[in-house]
């Protein structure tokens, strides 16, 4: 088999991913340890026993619906790689438009800024990657995917960002300028739990109660004492959600909500202000 001829197996994933002709591109880049552009000129390269035999276990896998990260083990976001496994979220593209917006609340040089619910340490490295001199503190409750973060800490050798173990701000101290999370929000009667990669990533970090809604209000409600006065907390959420995080968060005094839509066009995060002071006066 050459890569040619790998490539037209892209046919065997048509009607099981929207991602085929990738799928397959991402699979042969992994085996090969080559990139994207070797296959566009190497199209007569011949793969090995191994890799041929490598190849056709991940697209059965594939076929099966199997996620491309955890095949490859790795995951592109924003400009970083990232280790990926089944402990904790696949880092979706949308979830790049909240590193959009907190860059844009938080102008500032220095910073110190709260990532709860970390699970690879996507959006916590991407921050600190673009900022140096930001600390950031990247938690999450579970011992593996807080190990899966600081090992891409380590990796991508980001040394501002400090990655604790614990449940939302139970191991947190001090205050902050901004808290961003991508908390679980899925409703656990929703039916896309049944489809695509959710159905391989763990329930813990999909689906939460009341309506999906029931950490949002947690952290919303825990965030006012670790917030400095005019600090931001930035939430992403599922598509229809946005109304009533809104809600949410005005009945918790925050001011300045707002939300933004995702590259699919759908409101995806929302944000607001904590004005320690101003809810003092109004006491």
């Amino acid at each position: 088999m050459n890569v040619s001829e790998a490539l037209a197996c892209a046919g065997q994933l048509v009607e099981s991913s929207d991602s085929a002709e990738l799928d397959v591109e991402l699979l042969l880049c992994h085996i090969l340890e080559k990139d994207r552009t070797f296959l566009f000129i190497h199209r007569d390269y011949q793969l090995t026993e191994i890799h041929q035999s490598q190849f056709e276990q991940l697209l059965q896998r594939r076929l099966q619906g199997e996620p491309i990260a955890h095949l490859t083990g790795s995951r592109g976001f924003w400009t970083l790689d990232l280790d990926v496994n089944p402990t904790t979220l696949i880092p979706r593209p949308d979830t790049e438009c909240l590193v959009e917006k907190a860059l844009e609340l938080i102008p500032h040089s220095v910073a110190r800024v709260l990532d709860l619910g970390t699970g690879t340490g996507a959006i916590a490295l991407a921050l600190a990657s673009e900022c140096p001199a930001w600390q950031l503190v990247a938690v999450d409750r579970v011992t593996e995917a807080a190990a899966l973060a600081e090992q891409n800490r380590q990796r991508l050798g980001l040394d501002n960002v400090a990655v604790v173990k614990g449940s939302w701000f139970e191991p947190v101290e001090g205050l902050f300028e901004m808290i961003v999370s991508n908390p679980p929000y899925i409703d656990p009667l929703d039916p896309h739990l049944e489809q695509g990669d959710l159905r391989f990533e763990p329930m813990s970090a999909l689906v939460a109660a009341d309506n999906g809604l029931a950490d949002i209000r947690q952290i919303a409600t825990q965030a006012r004492e670790f917030l400095v006065t005019g600090g931001k907390l930035l939430f992403e959420h599922g598509y229809d959600q946005a109304a009533a995080v809104q809600a949410l968060l005005a009945e918790l005094d925050y001011t300045g909500i707002a939300s933004d839509q995702d590259y699919g066009g759908n409101d995806r995060i929302t944000w607001a202000t904590w004005d320690k002071e101003k809810t003092s006066n109004a006491e």
